[in-house]
This record gives C-alpha cells, sequence and structure tokens, in this order.
C-alpha cells in the first residue's frame, strides 16, 4: 500500500482522498490548515488520516511528508512550486492540478535533475484534454490544426453568468487574466484572454467558447514545428463571457483578485448539478488525403462510493488518481518532468479511474465529425 499525502481538503482533494482511499491501494493523509474542511474529511471518509498543516511551514510540511510515496497538490496555483520543491526534497512523486503556466514551467526546471517524478497539470485541462488531443495528434502523418475545448458548465443555469462555481475560484480568475499560448500559423504565439469568441450548437444546446490560460500545458512545446494552429479555448453558456469581461476589465476587478473571489464566492452558488463537456477536432494529411477527427464526450454528475460527486469533481479527481495510479503501475517515468501527452489514452480510459471518463459504457467517440454545427 502506497502512502500518499494531499495537501489541500476542498473541492478536489477531498473527491481525491475518496477515490484513492475507497481503491484500498492507498494510504491516504489530507492536510490542510482549515480545521473545518478536515473535519468535514473525517466525518465523510474515516479511513482518511486528517492532519492540520501549514503548508507554508517548511518544517512541517516537511514532516508530514516523511514516508510518504506522492504528494498531491490540491490548493490553489500559488503554492504549486513550494510543494514541488517540498516533495522533491523528501523524495516523493509531486502531482498537481494547475493551471498556471508559470508554475509549470518553475516546475519543469527543477524537474532536470530530480530523483523522483514531477507530473503537473493532472486535471482536466491541462490534464486530460492534452492526453486525448495528443492521442489523435499522433494518427496523422502532417498536422493542420489541433483545436481543444472544455467547459465545466451548470445543467440548470440561473443567473446572469450562467456559470456556478464548481472548481477553485483562484484558479477561475487566473486562467481569465492570463496571457494564452497558441500556435498560429506555426508560430508560437501568446493571445489575450477572453478573445476569439466562437459561438456553436452542440446535441441542441448553445455555446460559446473564448481564449482561457493555461489549457493546453505543454502541447505548445511539444506540438511545435509540427502543426499549423493548435489552441485551447473555454466553453460556456452564450453571453457569459461579455459579462466577465464588465467585471474584469470595465470595473478593473481584474486588478483586485482578492475582492472579486470574494464577490463570486458570495453571489455565485457551488452546484452538484452539472455537465463538463470535453471536444478536440484534429485535422491534417493521412495517406496522401486531408483528414479530421474528433473526440467528444460529455461528463455528468454521478454518485460514486455513495456521495454524490459534481462532473468537474469526478474528471479532475479521476485524471489524477489515473496518472498516480500509472506512475505505481510503471507506466509513466520514474523521475523528471512528466509530461501530461505522456500517458497513453489506452493506458488512461482502461484505468480504474479513468474509466469514469467513460462511465456511461460507451467507448470514445472518433469520427469524421462530433456532432457540432458552428453558427458563426
Amino acid at each position: 500500500m502506497q502512502r500518499v499525502l494531499i495537501v489541500g481538503a476542498g473541492k478536489i482533494g477531498s473527491v481525491i482522498a475518496d477515490f484513492l482511499s475507497a481503491s484500498g491501494d492507498y494510504a491516504v493523509t489530507v492536510a490542510d490548515r482549515d480545521t473545518a474542511l478536515l473535519a468535514r474529511v473525517a466525518s465523510e471518509l474515516p479511513s482518511v488520516t486528517v492532519r492540520e498543516l501549514d503548508a507554508c511551514d517548511a518544517k512541517a510540511l516537511a514532516a508530514a511528508l516523511a514516508g510518504s510515496f506522492a504528494l498531491i497538490n490540491a490548493c490553489p496555483f500559488d503554492m504549486s512550486e513550494t510543494l514541488a520543491r517540498a516533495a522533491t526534497q523528501a523524495s516523493a512523486h509531486y502531482f498537481d492540478l494547475t493551471e498556471d503556466v508559470a508554475s509549470a514551467r518553475a516546475i519543469r526546471a527543477m524537474a532536470t535533475d530530480a530523483p523522483i517524478a514531477l507530473v503537473p497539470q493532472c486535471g482536466l485541462a491541462p490534464g486530460f484534454i492534452s492526453i486525448a488531443a495528443y492521442h489523435l495528434a499522433t494518427r496523422f502523418d502532417t498536422l493542420h490544426n489541433v483545436h481543444m475545448r472544455v467547459g465545466a458548465l451548470p445543467k440548470f443555469p440561473s443567473n446572469a453568468l450562467k456559470y456556478n462555481l464548481t472548481w477553485s475560484t483562484d484558479g477561475l480568475i487566473n486562467e481569465y487574466l492570463n496571457p494564452c499560448e497558441a500556435i498560429v500559423g506555426g508560430e508560437l504565439k501568446e493571445m489575450p484572454p477572453l478573445e476569439e469568441l466562437e459561438h456553436f450548437s452542440l446535441d441542441g444546446d448553445d455555446y460559446e467558447a473564448f481564449n482561457t490560460s493555461g489549457g493546453l500545458g505543454t502541447l505548445c512545446d511539444t506540438l511545435k514545428g509540427r502543426v499549423m494552429n493548435l489552441n485551447y479555448r473555454t466553453v460556456r453558456y452564450q453571453g457569459h463571457r461579455d459579462v466577465m469581461k464588465l467585471l474584469l476589465n470595465d470595473l478593473r476587478l481584474g486588478e483586485r483578485r482578492a475582492l472579486l473571489k470574494d464577490i463570486l464566492e458570495s453571489a455565485i452558488p457551488i452546484t452538484m448539478q452539472d455537465v463538463v463537456l470535453v471536444f478536440v477536432s484534429v485535422s491534417g494529411m493521412r495517406g496522401g488525403q486531408l483528414m479530421q477527427e474528433t473526440f467528444a464526450r460529455k461528463i455528468y454528475s454521478s454518485t460514486i462510493n455513495g456521495t454524490l460527486r459534481s462532473a468537474i469533481q469526478i474528471t479532475t479527481a479521476s485524471a489524477l488518481c489515473a496518472a498516480l495510479d500509472l506512475l505505481v503501475q510503471g507506466r509513466l517515468p520514474q523521475r523528471g518532468f512528466v509530461r501530461q501527452e505522456d500517458i497513453r489514452f489506452e493506458d488512461f480510459i482502461d484505468n480504474r479511474f479513468g474509466g469514469n471518463f467513460m462511465s456511461d459504457g460507451t467507448e470514445p467517440h472518433f469520427a469524421a465529425t462530433g456532432g457540432i454545427r458552428q453558427v458563426r
């Protein structure tokens, strides 16, 4: 049984703890400085050990990490470098969910001589979306376009944002404000967030998509020189982007992140009734013909291990747990920086946790068209 330390007892950390402890193969400790969150975890997951911990206290963190196989970072993005460094010093493998590009680059730099594996960006986007996109990309002789779209949406939108909080508020604000990597015409570029708005319909529902930061993970580096156009955009219900631009730019709340976080968390409720939309479209040459392949999935909230979990909790936690499982099984590099695209798509969906992405029992949908209709 592998010992793992999860730092962060919030929306995702607690679900990761549930999935791993229920598997019977992991001895799980959840650490946080918030005693109320720890009390909730202790009440809901009696087989999980809880530990009060300020992760900024280096000595306390080192003591908590002693003897652990892996550290799982379920904290906001600004803790990533601190926790990755602590894991490296403790010779514990490192996993996180960060969408923050700067943090991922710093972790990549410290992985050069690391005796353990550092596996950041293990969630949905970045994370699974890169695994699916790279899998499709490898099926082409030459690549033209790789388009990646992901949305975590309420099934029943009921406010002007047409959105409910389902994930880290810090991460949401971060990806709406930071520059977005893309490859345009074969050149690596930084694009502004909330721009390049597009509208489309899928299964009768109308959506919009726009630039957000971090969703590509390391794919720009991996596919540079091999693809003409590579981009990632977040999917929302139509009208969401304009309201966010009003808040972030016109009212300048993007310069007051703490205030914006407080407003959102005070006014926008959490929902367990959500849907995660994943859409990847890849085109290029194969066998002398111009071809296109698409991967499209919708994942809904469901009950796992006797508890109702939101779709974003299921997908994010499952992706990280699958990566950890594959490392334990020797299917990932055991040291240095591990990219999401180093994870084979087949290994991922065959995994007991990764299989949650296919939980309705259908096969992955690879087709010449993905059921998507461009509106404008």
